[in-house]
């Protein structure tokens, strides 16, 4: 039995769509695949109790029989994290327990993927960082990273040295924009290749992996559409309008792919935001409707306006939040990445040297 811990340098870097997009490329090898999240981070209230999506969705897609308990062992959630600085959390025992389910997840196994929790830095706190964690089940890693601008390498080397050379299966960049594609190709990846650490995916932006588009969006705020124009537009970050109009105009201008949320009762500011072209909604807080001038200058730009409830700190976290976490939440989006790894990354690198094992 093999096993890989798939890690990244920072939060929401698609580590969760590219964990289960591996685990699918493994089936189709023949390989039987298990899943395990050590450390539970992305939290909700199922059933009273406080449970991680990522397993949830590992378990339906790839079509594990397995208890939420063996999967996600410690859930490092705020209250856990309160009791390891009061001392009640125990490196050994956690280790324990997390060593126990994976050898039972493991058992009829050919390879167990690893998902870690948050930044290969989660679990500092309690010694189960995602290098410890690989120590602790003689893991590889796979390290996953964005790539902005080349002051991201630091991340990348500093992560590369708490991993260790002898573990590191090697790095995805992920999200790569087509600005950034070849300097990356042709700089970058040689660049650190030299240094002994292996870069063995390159996987570019898509479009409907980067975002949600505005009907989506109206869903999951539970908003409701003051205008007759499409939502089919994607929306990949937030700018929030509490500036005066000329102010805001320059600020609006200098993004894309935006949605401005802002109070229902700030026309100057719809108005700004109405003559940006990367702004691809409006969603008004405070359960106000826009006066007539604006609904009508939203409908002939064709700029969705959606009206929420809450207050605009409230709404732009829960936006924030759908954006950042909805990425992985269906099938539809782990086939994408599955087809854009099987296009972009050497999988023999990660999986080449397992054979299924015979039944």
């Amino acid at each position: 039995m093999n096993s890989v811990l798939v890690t990244s340098t920072g939060e929401s870097t698609g580590k969760t769509a590219i964990t289960l997009a591996l685990g699918l490329l493994a089936q189709e090898r023949g390989l039987d695949v298990g899943y395990m999240k050590p450390k539970g981070t992305r939290l909700q209230s199922s059933t009273g109790k406080t449970l991680d999506e990522d397993p949830m969705l590992a378990r339906e897609l790839l079509g594990l029989d397995a208890e939420m308990h063996q999967l996600e062992p410690v859930v490092y959630s705020p209250t856990f994290i309160q009791g390891a600085i009061r001392g009640r959390e125990s490196n050994e025992e956690l280790s324990e327990v997390i060593s126990h389910h994976f050898d039972d997840l493991a058992s009829d196994k050919d390879l167990m993927l690893i998902e870690g929790g948050g930044s290969y830095r989660t679990g500092g706190i309690v010694g189960l960082t995602d290098p410890d964690v690989a120590e602790l089940l003689d893991s590889d890693v796979l390290l996953v990273a964005d790539y902005k601008d080349s002051s991201d390498l630091d991340d990348v080397v500093a992560a590369v040295e708490d991993i260790g050379s002898d573990r590191l299966a090697g790095v995805v960049f992920n999200r790569v924009s087509d600005a950034m594609y070849d300097e990356l190709e042709t700089d970058v990846a040689p660049f650190l290749e030299a240094r002994g650490i292996p870069v063995i995916g390159v996987l570019p932006t898509e479009k409907d992996l980067a975002g949600v588009t505005v009907s989506d969006l109206a869903d999951e705020l539970g908003a409701e559409l003051a205008t007759d124009a499409p939502t089919d537009a994607f929306v990949e970050r937030f700018l929030v309008g509490a500036m005066g109009g000329d102010a805001a105009l320059r600020y609006f201008r200098r993004t894309k792919n935006a949605a401005v949320i802002t109070g229902g009762d700030r026309a100057n500011i719809q108005r700004a935001a109405l003559e940006a072209p990367g702004v691809k909604c409006l969603i008004l807080t405070g359960g106000h409707r826009p006066v007539g001038a604006v609904i009508g200058k939203a409908e002939e730009k064709r700029v969705p306006v959606l009206m929420v409830n809450g207050d605009t700190l409230s709404v732009t976290d829960r936006a924030e939040d759908i954006v950042s976490t909805g990425r992985t939440r269906d099938e539809r989006t782990v086939q994408r990445m599955r087809d854009l790894m099987y296009e972009h990354t050497d999988i023999d690198a990660i999986i080449g040297g397992i054979s299924p094992s015979d039944d």
